[in-house]
């Protein structure tokens, strides 16, 4: 199969991309000189995906929509709409019209904003808090409309909840929780948000390769979630990075500078996907965040 990876030098995309190498896929990705380089690609399209010459791209089987400027606290919603919704419309239209019937694309459960958890697809109140999970609601209605006017095309949206694992160190500061306390573990005490007792559904980066790929098999369109089920506080959290790290840092507990558009509380009922997508997540967070260490990839 000819597949097209957008943002296949950032995190997910690159994960993604490596499985449908090994996998012996023809793989094309989109991406930034400055994340790294994907090997084994057959094209490698610049300058990332807006600007991006859709001529060079050509028939493809399947896409696999990552790209986005993925910043929570990035106020500018004229650029994150430019970006997120605009430029992954224009990409839809042109795949499409070039034969593409299987489009897979990253949504976030960020739209679920301070609506209560477990989410649930249809019924969770969608209250987004910044810009970015704006976009995503508005990404989700384009391919919603889309599929509507091609209903040969499948459209699957897969709502990314806290993505960990190898590869995310090249997101910096939006990199998860999961990295950032491992690496302030590994230099003294850990600072959270007071009292430590925000939740968070963490998803492990393996079984979010395996979500896309069922996705890409998906007979009909839909939206699902895409967290592992459960969540998981910060003080839990630093008691599992203790352990599998082998030390005994204390807390430090500081104020939260977000209030208001902070989510405290995350977390996926992932019957829908289980459901349309036959997806079942492998790696809860203590199997996750060994198998993160032991690659390698968390220190």
């Amino acid at each position: 199969m000819r597949t097209l990876v957008t943002g296949g030098t950032g995190f997910i995309g690159s994960n993604i991309a490596l499985e449908l190498i090994k996998q012996g896929h023809e793989v094309l990705i989109t991406g930034n000189d400055s994340e790294g380089q994907v090997k084994g690609v057959k094209k490698y399209l610049q300058p990332s995906f807006v600007g991006l010459d859709f001529d060079s791209i050509g028939k493809i089987d399947i896409l696999f929509h990552q790209a986005a400027i993925n910043n929570t606290t990035n106020l500018d919603r004229t650029e994150m709409f430019r970006a997120n919704v605009d430029s992954s419309k224009k990409l839809f239209e042109y795949v499409i019209k070039n034969g593409c019937k299987q489009i897979v694309y990253a949504s976030s459960t960020a739209i679920y904003g301070n609506s209560p958890a477990p989410y649930k697809e249809n019924e969770t109140e969608l209250d987004p808090l910044n810009p970015y999970a704006e976009s995503k609601i508005a990404l989700e209605n384009v391919a919603k409309d889309l599929n509507e006017k091609h209903p040969e095309v499948i459209f699957v949206g897969l709502r990314y909840c806290n993505v960990y694992g190898p590869g995310e160190n090249i997101k910096g500061k939006r990199a998860t929780m999961i990295y950032q306390l491992a690496q302030q573990i590994l230099k003294g005490s850990p600072k959270i948000f007071r009292h430590g007792e925000q939740k968070r559904d963490y998803i492990y980066v393996k079984d979010v390769v395996k979500a896309n790929l069922l996705a890409a098999k998906a007979k009909e369109s839909c939206v699902v979630n895409c967290g592992f089920g459960k969540a998981t506080t910060f003080n839990d959290l630093i008691k599992i990075l203790n352990e599998v790290l082998n030390l005994n840092r204390k807390t430090e507990y500081i104020e939260n500078p977000y209030v208001g558009r902070y989510q405290d509380y995350t977390q996926c009922d992932m019957s829908l996907a289980k459901e349309r997508l036959n997806f079942v997540p492998e790696f809860d967070i203590e199997k996750g965040i060994r198998d993160y260490y032991e690659s390698g990839n968390l220190v």
